[in-house]
């Protein structure tokens, strides 16, 4: 139900964007979140956007560097990634969790929060 793309090998500094399509639900109803785990870590928080796509959050280190969106028309969340360094290598994760409309603008941080998980897709960053 979660599809996750645009992995891949790149250079520091370079730029990837990654996407993670939501099927067979009302996107609309979604928090959508980030979620990376390098080797030998655990998994940790990257970024999420409400359900109404009004309110962001990102993980510290990637401040000023990432940004999540949605698209509601397509059903997919983007994580547009630039500035990348080594310590962002990691499989990256999408996840869905869904909210009541009382909870629309809701930010959720927490990997226990969420219903569903894509697969993950590797992001390794060459110094």
């Amino acid at each position: 139900q979660l599809q996750a793309c645009g992995g891949g090998l790149v250079q520091a500094g370079g730029s990837l964007r990654l996407s993670c399509a939501l099927s067979g639900r009302t996107f609309s109803r979604y928090s959508m979140g980030w979620f990376r785990q390098a080797p030998g870590k655990e998994r940790e928080f990257v970024s999420s956007i409400s359900s109404s796509g009004s309110n962001t959050d990102y993980e510290d280190s990637v401040k000023g560097r990432f940004t999540i969106s949605r698209d509601s028309a397509k059903n997919t969340v983007y994580l547009q990634m630039s500035s990348l360094k080594p310590e962002d290598t990691a499989v990256y994760y999408c996840a869905a969790k869904f909210d009541p409309l009382s909870s629309a603008y809701i930010l959720r941080t927490r990997w226990d929060e969420y219903n569903y998980w894509g697969q993950g897709t590797l992001v390794t960053v060459s110094s």
